[in-house]
């Protein structure tokens, strides 16, 4: 179906708000695709960039390539995403420093009803259903809970290019984000590092990892949907569930970059806990607020999305 300019402008809009996910370290744009309802295009469309594409382009020209990889789409939606990252990234980063707490509870409100959004569309409650939903849900908490694994000085460009295969891959799956993998595998900061003092080899083997893993797991995702689409829903299901850990307010550290001092490694603590261990108010009413607040964001965008599609 033809989309209008309407259509592409809120494309842009959910890019702004992926964007604004994937800037955190622990929500997935992903799951902000998910919800919003352009998933499935989004896995399918990046599917489409492979040797069929390019054999198009050459033989039938290049309005036809672009109409086959879905190419307004990608442009609505990443502008939506840059814009994003260059407005909202340092607003988010600051609030995170200054306020955790109050920005973990709502995105923590924001996965729990991400949690009953993905429920509904699991069609079929059987026993293939609750396993898969069980195992991809101990897979995502063990991801959260496990240290960092290796330092920065055993990195070499082979494990980098590992690294943006499995960060990219996390960007689109729903759950938990590509910052986090690069945490848990020591490699945030390097990358970071690598970014921001233009250090072109690590640069292009992480881009070029990135371009493999999205390439491949895009059609590895289309399949399943188009083969297992509701064991993939449960499954997708527990991956979030089993990800809300990374998300809880409160947490306490366990490891420090000695080189930054900032958190590589911490575990989720109770309120009480928190309280004991930092002697500071843990404000469990203003957390329980902004988890009801992020609920019904995502509630009234669902309910947004189902009414602009009938």
């Amino acid at each position: 179906m033809k989309k209008s300019l309407l259509d592409y402008t809120i494309i842009s809009l959910k890019g702004i708000a992926m964007g604004a996910a994937d800037v955190v370290p622990g929500v997935s744009g992903g799951t902000i695709a998910f919800i919003s309802g352009i998933y499935e295009e989004l896995v399918d469309s990046i599917s489409r960039i492979n040797l069929k594409a390019f054999k198009i382009l050459f033989s039938e020209g290049i309005g036809t390539f672009w109409r086959y990889i879905n190419g307004n789409f990608f442009v609505a939606l990443l502008l939506g995403v840059g814009i994003s990252i260059l407005s909202l990234a340092k607003l988010i980063k600051w609030q995170l420093e200054h306020y955790p707490i109050m920005v973990w509870s709502f995105f923590f409100g924001l996965m729990i009803a991400s949690v009953f959004f993905l429920i509904k569309e699991i069609q079929r409650w059987n026993f293939a259903a609750i396993i898969t939903m069980l195992i991809a849900g101990a897979v995502a908490y063990t991801i959260t809970v496990i240290p960092p694994l290796v330092s920065s000085s055993d990195q070499s460009l082979i494990f980098l290019f590992l690294c943006g295969a499995l960060a990219i891959c996390a960007m689109i799956l729903p759950g938990i984000s590509g910052a986090f993998i690069l945490v848990l595998l020591g490699a945030y900061h390097t990358i970071l590092d690598a970014l921001s003092s233009w250090k072109l080899k690590i640069i292009f083997t992480f881009a070029l990892g990135a371009i493999t893993g999205i390439l491949s797991f895009s059609r590895a995702l289309k399949w399943l949907f188009a083969t297992y689409r509701n064991l993939t829903f449960a499954g997708l299901t527990g991956f979030i569930i089993g990800s809300l850990n990374k998300v809880w307010p409160w947490k306490q550290t366990l490891r420090v970059d000695p080189s930054n001092g900032s958190v590589i490694w911490e575990k989720s603590i109770s309120p009480c806990q928190f309280e004991e261990i930092t002697n500071t108010n843990p404000q469990i009413l203003t957390s329980i607020g902004l988890a009801i607040a992020g609920f019904l964001v995502i509630y009234g965008i669902e309910k947004w999305a189902n009414r602009i599609k009938h």
